[in-house]
């Protein structure tokens, strides 16, 4: 069905997926998560309006890239050429810039009951990165479990981080405050006053980011997470009287509690959502000791992550 009109004429559609007692609708509009039910609970935030998205949205269920989180300065330097990013972020570049993958149209590959992948090529230059990106998201859902696959090719060297940006809330409506949050993570990314990673991977023992033993999300630090953490396994979120698992390929999670929604410029409020956006460390291209987000031509990088839900 035709969920809107760009005001370049362009229609944004909505694929509608369920498997089991899942539900999920889905944009072409920046990939966006719209919808997802589980036994008929929608657990992640959406908008109303094609509009709203265009204006009223934090990434909202978005695929965001080029390079989803932060890079220092709005530039980086590859094989000896520096490269200049918007700067939507105060001095920084924020999920991929001013329009990013989550204010693109995709084009719907394939289909069926269960599944839809959606493709983009992102044009040399795009934002200011080079060599022209091809890039696809596949969502699944699996009876209980919203599984995404992403891919990405390029025909000259650049940086990739693709990730989701869906704000979940398990009870469906309220605060994520009461949400209790496990993480199999020994170690976070500090950051400085611009959030930017500081290159240290610091111990959680004895921190307010320790979530090896479970703490809600309202127990400590009032909340105010929007930090990388790295994995060394999966994340498991109780809300109400639903679980969430997450497993991903990806090396870190940021974990946002939606502290920073203030319901003026969007619908919600502060935490009424909160995202664990599975992926590579923010500032890598200007963090040489972090995984590298390098992607050269001939290669196909791959992710894989899962929401599971009992």
């Amino acid at each position: 069905m035709i969920f809107g009109t760009l005001p370049s004429g362009r229609q944004v559609e909505q694929i509608e997926l369920s498997s089991g007692r899942l539900r999920a609708e889905v944009l072409t509009y920046g990939a966006i998560v719209r919808r997802l039910e589980v036994s008929g609970v929608n657990v992640v935030l959406g908008l109303d309006t094609l509009d709203d998205y265009r204006t009223r949205s934090r990434y909202f269920g978005a695929v965001v890239g080029r390079y989803g989180n932060r890079i220092a300065g709005a530039r980086f330097t590859l094989d000896g050429v520096e490269f200049t990013l918007p700067a939507n972020n105060g001095p920084n570049c924020l999920h991929g810039g001013t329009e990013g993958f989550d204010a693109k149209v995709w084009t719907v590959a394939e289909r069926s009951d269960s599944s839809v992948t959606l493709t983009l090529v992102s044009p040399d230059g795009d934002q200011g990165f080079p060599g022209t990106l091809s890039a696809s998201v596949t969502y699944t859902l699996e009876d209980d479990a919203l599984r995404i696959d992403y891919a990405a090719e390029t025909d000259a060297p650049t940086v990739v981080n693709l990730t989701n940006h869906s704000y979940f809330n398990l009870k469906g409506e309220g605060d994520v405050l009461d949400h209790v949050v496990r993480m199999e993570s020994e170690h976070y990314l500090p950051v400085d006053d611009d959030k930017i990673p500081t290159g240290e991977l610091a111990p959680v023992k004895g921190t307010v980011f320790d979530f090896t033993e479970p703490h809600a999300v309202g127990e400590r630090f009032e909340g105010a997470y929007d930090h990388c953490f790295v994995l060394d396994g999966g994340v498991t979120v109780t809300g109400g009287e639903l679980t969430m698992e997450v497993t991903t390929t990806e090396p870190g999670v940021q974990f946002y509690a939606g502290g920073m929604l203030d319901g003026d410029a969007t619908p919600y409020g502060p935490f009424a959502g909160l995202c664990l956006e599975t992926q590579h460390f923010p500032d890598s291209p200007n963090q040489q000791q972090f995984p590298s987000t390098v992607l050269r031509p001939g290669e196909r990088r791959t992710s894989t992550t899962a929401y599971r839900f009992r």
